[in-house]
C-alpha cells in the first residue's frame, strides 16, 4: 500500500499543460523534476527578463515562484486550471547572476481541499546560494 500523496501529473504532462493553458509564457518556464509534494522548475532567462545592469528582474523571480507552486499543486491534484494565488510573500536575498537561467525548488507544505501552501527557493544556474525565497498560498476550486 502506498503511503502519502502521489503525483498525478507527470513531468511531460505538466510541461504540456503549461504550454497549452498559458501560451503567453510558453517556452519561458519548464518543469525539470517532479516528486510527491516537490517540484523543480527552470526559468529560461532572455533579455526581456533583465533589469539595468544585466541581472534578472524581481518580477521574473516572482513569476517563477508563482508558476512553480501552481504546477507543484497541479502535479498532486490534476489539471485544475482555475487554481489561483491568494497570497505571496517573497524575500530577495541576493542579486542573481547576470543573464543566467534560474531554478526553483518548490515544496508543498499543506495540500488541503480548498487551500494549498508552498515554499520556493530560487537560485541562479551554476550557484547553490539562494537568490530568493517565496511562500505562496493557492485557492483550489471545488470539484463540481
Amino acid at each position: 500500500m502506498e503511503n502519502g500523496p502521489q503525483v498525478v501529473m507527470s513531468l511531460g504532462e505538466l510541461n504540456r499543460f503549461l504550454d497549452e493553458q498559458f501560451p503567453q509564457v510558453a517556452g519561458e518556464f519548464s518543469v525539470t523534476e517532479v516528486a510527491p509534494m516537490r517540484l523543480v522548475t527552470k526559468a529560461h532567462v532572455a533579455d526581456k527578463h533583465l533589469r539595468p545592469g544585466g541581472t534578472v528582474s524581481g518580477p521574473t523571480m516572482f513569476a517563477l515562484a508563482d508558476v512553480s507552486v501552481y504546477l507543484a499543486i497541479l502535479a498532486m491534484i490534476g489539471p485544475k486550471a482555475l487554481a489561483v494565488t491568494t497570497n505571496c510573500a517573497i524575500d530577495f536575498m541576493r542579486k542573481p547572476a547576470a543573464a543566467t537561467d534560474l531554478h526553483a525548488e518548490t515544496r508543498i507544505l499543506k495540500l488541503g481541499k480548498v487551500l494549498a501552501v508552498g515554499d520556493v527557493l530560487i537560485w541562479s544556474e551554476g550557484d547553490t546560494r539562494p537568490v530568493a525565497r517565496a511562500s505562496l498560498t493557492y485557492s483550489i476550486p471545488p470539484d463540481r
